[in-house]
């Protein structure tokens, strides 16, 4: 009889706690299972997407391999448009952009590049890009617009690559007191292991720089 007691009242404390925060656990357990619903989902919607774009990367590359400049132009496009979040975006901008300069078409790589400085999800792309970016404009003589460029942030390890290509500029500009302090700290940010560097010392002596120590 005691223990029929007992339950009655855990019945009747359970009825009680119910009544009271039964509407508010409802409605939390409701979004839980929504958030993780949405959580799942969205997982699963990346994966696919990773997935697609991998594919039109795929055919980016055996485009490559056949010097079709067109297709490899239109499988960029398709992966900016449909698939931009992906690495595979910013991937395929910058083969369509090598593929671009190699034809002669220097709008075509300038667009590829900006895309990818513009929307890639990695700062190593990015940087790349900009990079790159920075040596067309060097050959299309807008020095201005090209050091602008190499002037926000990058990713530590290209630094001796942004210092390099500001110092071309500055070279371009008859800067050469400027030039020289450029080169120094590509060689400075450049490890020694790196065959750029020789590259790089090469230019300095070029216009009369003195050999410098080895990188830190």
């Amino acid at each position: 009889m005691a223990y029929d007691l007992e339950e009655q009242e855990q019945l009747a404390s359970i009825k009680a706690f119910w009544s009271k925060y039964g509407n508010l656990l409802t409605w939390v357990l409701i979004v839980a299972l929504a958030a993780y619903a949405a959580w799942s989902g969205w997982h699963i919607y990346q994966s696919r997407q990773a997935q697609q774009a991998s594919q039109l990367y795929e055919e980016q590359q055996k485009a490559v391999q056949a010097n079709d400049g067109a297709k490899v132009l239109r499988a960029a496009t398709d992966i900016q448009d449909k698939f931009g979040s992906t690495a595979y975006a910013q991937m395929s901008g910058l083969v369509a952009a090598k593929q671009a300069f190699q034809a002669n078409d220097g709008d075509g790589a300038k667009k590829q590049l900006q895309w990818v400085i513009d929307h890639g999800r990695d700062a190593e792309y990015r940087a790349i890009a900009a990079i790159r970016l920075a040596g067309i404009l060097l050959d299309a003589k807008a020095y201005d617009d090209a050091l602008k460029l190499l002037s926000g942030d990058f990713p530590v390890q290209f630094a001796g690559a942004v210092a390099d290509r500001k110092a071309d500029i500055l070279v371009a500009q008859n800067k050469l007191e400027e030039a020289r302090k450029a080169y120094q700290t590509a060689l400075d940010k450049t490890d020694e292991r790196n065959p750029a560097r020789q590259l790089i010392q090469l230019k300095l002596d070029a216009i009369g720089g003195a050999a410098v120590s080895a990188a830190g």
